[in-house]
């Protein structure tokens, strides 16, 4: 990579995400001297759609997924590619084995657990000889959740010696005032994603918290200690925890892969954690019944998704084609004066083999699916181009075997702030 001309690429920026990422990027890299560039099918438009954003690209470079040179040509100038075309599970591909052949980096934003699946089938042997890190869902889903469990983890065996034996995690949002709108939180992509999922070849993955984890006898044991599951519970503190969103399926399965990737780097046996996720919702105990409402519904939207993956195939695809026309596309999302005003948090409370407790805080700003997503992704990119800034690993890694914890003090420039309490 000494020979690259630009650090990183940011393709696919002409949607909501990606105009984000190039905003991040047009700032931050010049902090940082990092050369960096715009990528979509027509360059024209691109420069046209960021000048509209306010945005100053050093150069727009044409590439387009039915043109496979464009491709090789953008990712072999490149240390570092960001995808943010979507669905993954239709377009994703020819990137990542652009980017492979290039021995470039790569990142995106997918939750297509079994488009990550396949992903490593295919493209893990061969990265790892390419030197390049192939690094999927991070952005909110599973970046800050990956490294916050992982966090946890090494400060177990730092302190004590001791591994974990379960991990909680939940998420506070609080939204700007005024009136909710549909856009806040219902992402396009995320649907359109959803969608691709329905129809894909692959549906017993999407449920599953081992679908990352290639050995069989070691993703047994997770799923035997570890079951998702998407019923509302009450906290030890008295909050309701609703299921995840957008899913409940997403941060379970890269969690669990990073425990078995760090496992196999130590040479050791992966011992398994339960891990629990959720959104928290809290408030007087009045409020109890409307909050238990409001986490069945979410829970009863996860159950559907988990129905879905188990129908028979024209079931799931007649479901998918009638999905893509109804939802919005990938480019619905909030309007530019809702993406500020937001902040989140999302805490882990790990427990361990010798009954110690570490808990883990992230504070973040900026719309969780949107705002904080385009930065944590534009710092991820930025940090896997700079020689040394993270760890020397290459192949299909998750978001913290990627980064490592090590780099939790430059994603305060993206809003996201760590901290440890043990």
């Amino acid at each position: 990579m000494a020979e690259r001309d630009l650090d990183v690429v940011v393709f696919g920026a002409t949607g909501v995400t990606g105009r984000r990422v190039a905003e991040y990027l047009a700032e931050r890299a010049g902090e940082k001297g990092a050369r960096w560039a715009a990528a979509a099918r027509d360059s024209a438009k691109l420069a046209r759609v960021l000048g509209d954003a306010g945005v100053q690209a050093p150069e727009t470079i044409a590439a387009d997924l039915n043109d496979p040179d464009s491709l090789a040509g953008m990712a072999s100038r490149a240390r570092v590619v960001l995808n943010l075309v979507g669905p993954y599970t239709l377009y994703g591909r020819p990137v990542i084995q652009a980017c492979v052949a290039a021995g470039t980096h790569y990142a995106d934003l997918t939750g297509e657990i079994p488009f990550v699946r396949s992903t490593i089938e295919e493209f893990d042997g061969t990265a790892r000889a390419a030197g390049a890190k192939v690094v999927q869902v991070s952005g909110f889903e599973s970046l800050p959740a990956d490294l916050a469990v992982l966090l946890a983890a090494e400060t177990a065996r730092d302190r004590w010696g001791e591994n974990l034996v379960s991990a909680d995690l939940d998420v506070t949002v609080k939204a700007p005032p005024g009136m909710p709108r549909p856009s806040d939180m219902l992402s396009g992509g995320t649907l359109q994603s959803m969608a691709a999922l329905a129809a894909g070849d692959d549906p017993s993955s999407v449920t599953d918290c081992a679908a990352l984890i290639p050995d069989d006898a070691t993703a047994e044991a997770v799923r035997g200690v570890s079951p998702i599951t998407v019923a509302p519970r009450r906290d030890e503190a008295g909050a309701v925890i609703a299921p995840m969103a957008p899913a409940a399926f997403i941060n379970p399965a890269v969690i669990h892969r990073t425990a078995a990737l760090l496992a196999a780097e130590r040479g050791e046996e992966l011992q398994p954690f339960r891990y629990r996720e959720g959104i928290a919702l809290r408030g007087p105990a009045s409020s109890l019944p409307f909050r238990y409402a409001a986490a069945g519904i979410l829970s009863g939207t996860q159950a559907a998704i988990a129905s879905l993956s188990r129908a028979p195939e024209n079931v799931r695809r007649r479901a998918a084609g009638a999905m893509r026309t109804m939802l919005p596309s990938s480019g619905f999302g909030p309007a530019a004066d809702r993406l500020d005003n937001w902040s989140w948090r999302m805490g882990v409370v790990a427990r361990t083999t010798g009954s110690h407790e570490v808990r883990v805080d992230v504070d973040a700003d900026g719309h969780p699916g949107y705002l904080t997503t385009a930065r944590m992704l534009g710092e991820a990119g930025l940090l896997m181009a700079e020689p040394g800034a993270t760890p020397d690993r290459s192949g299909c890694l998750t978001p913290a075997t990627a980064l490592g914890t090590g780099s939790i003090g430059r994603l305060e420039r993206a809003g996201l702030r760590f901290s440890i309490a043990a």
